[in-house]
C-alpha cells in the first residue's frame, strides 16, 4: 500500500504580533530530512516533504526563537541521525528529545547524551500508529538512569483517565506533549482533562502548549483550547511549555495547516500575563535540563 504524502508547512513564516523575551525556547518541533541523507522509515503514516534544518532556523529567526528542543518524529522510526545533526549544526542552540527502543543500551545512552540528546520520547498516539511496550519503557528507563534526562510522551486524550496513576509514579521528570490530546469539545470538566490537571499537581510533570491546532474544533485563534490553557495556567505555571510543533506533519488540506506565526500570537492569548509568558518561553525550559 502507497503511504499517503501530507503537506509541509507554509514557505514563509509571519512574525508574530508580540516581541518575545530573550532566550525564548521552542521545545517541540521537528527537523525532517533531507531524504537523501536522512531516509524516512518503511513503515510510517504518512510521507511529509523534507523540513530540513536550514528551514528550521530561518522559521526560528522569523519568531524570534534562540534555543529549541528537536522532537524526534516517528517518521524517521529509530533513527535519530537526523536530530543529533541538527543539534551538531545549530550553533549550540537546540537540544535534542530522542526516540528507543529494547537495542538501547547505557553506554549508548550515555553517548547520546554528550550528543545533545537530553530527552526520551514515547509517541504512542493511535492516530500515528504507535503503542506503548511497558518492557521497552521500563528498559529505556534503566539505560537512561543517572543521565537526568526527562521522559516525553505522547498519546491519546481519552487514555488519561487509565494513564494517570501510571504517569504519576515515573521517577523521572514527564513532559505530556500537546495539551495530553484532550478533546476540547467535551469541555474543562470531562475526566480526561481532570486527570490531566491532577498530573499538574505533580512536581515531576511538566504540559506543552503545543498543537492548539490539533485539539482545536473551532481553528485559528482556537478560543476553544483557551480555558484549557488558562486552568492549566493556574496549576503549573513553573512547568508549562510552548512548542511550535514545525513542520506540523499530518495534514492533508492546505487551509487547514496551520502558520506557526499564529500559533505563537495564540500563546499571546493563552497567557496574557508577560511574567508567565516569560516563564513559559525562558525560564522552564531552562529549568528541565538542570540549568536553573
Amino acid at each position: 500500500m502507497t503511504t499517503p504524502e501530507c503537506l509541509g508547512p507554509p514557505s514563509s513564516t509571519q512574525a508574530p504580533s508580540w516581541t518575545l523575551p530573550k532566550g525564548a525556547w521552542d521545545t517541540h518541533f521537528h527537523v525532517l530530512g533531507p531524504q537523501s541523507h536522512f531516509p524516512y522509515a518503511s513503515k510510517r503514516k504518512y510521507s511529509p516533504p523534507d523540513a530540513p534544518l536550514d528551514a528550521c532556523l530561518a522559521m526560528h529567526n522569523a519568531l524570534g526563537i534562540e534555543r529549541g528542543f528537536v522532537v524526534h518524529a516517528n517518521t524517521h522510526g529509530f533513527d535519530n541521525s537526523v536530530d543529533l545533526d541538527a543539534v551538531a549544526r545549530s550553533g549550540g542552540r537546540y537540544f535534542a528529545v530522542v526516540r528507543l527502543d529494547s537495542s538501547a543500551t547505557p553506554a549508548g545512552c550515555q553517548a547520546l547524551h554528550l550528543s545533545g540528546a537530553r530527552g526520551v520520547r514515547f509517541a504512542f498516539n493511535p492516530q500515528h500508529g504507535g503503542t506503548l511496550d511497558l518492557d521497552v519503557f521500563n528498559h529505556v528507563m534503566r539505560c537512561i538512569d543517572g543521565l537526568g534526562w526527562f521522559v516525553e510522551l505522547h498519546f491519546d486524550g481519552a487514555a488519561l483517565v487509565d494513564l494517570q496513576p501510571w504517569i504519576a509514579s515515573i521517577p523521572a521528570p514527564v513532559v505530556i506533549d500537546h495539551f495530553g490530546r484532550i478533546d476540547t469539545g467535551l469541555g474543562v470538566d470531562q475526566l480526561p482533562f481532570q486527570a490531566l490537571t491532577k498530573l499538574a499537581e505533580c512536581q515531576h510533570v511538566w504540559i506543552k502548549l503545543t498543537g492548539a491546532d490539533r485539539i482545536s474544533r473551532l481553528g485559528a485563534p482556537y478560543p476553544d483550547v483557551a480555558p484549557f490553557a488558562h486552568r492549566l495556567t493556574e496549576i503549573a505555571a513553573d512547568r508549562l511549555l510552548w512548542g511550535s510543533d514545525w513542520p506540523h506533519t499530518g495534514y492533508f488540506q492546505a487551509e487547514k495547516m496551520p502558520d506557526t506565526g499564529a500559533l505563537m500570537d495564540a500563546l499571546f492569548a493563552f497567557v496574557p500575563e508577560q511574567s508567565l509568558r516569560n516563564r513559559i518561553l525562558v525560564e522552564n525550559p531552562l529549568r528541565l535540563i538542570g540549568n536553573v
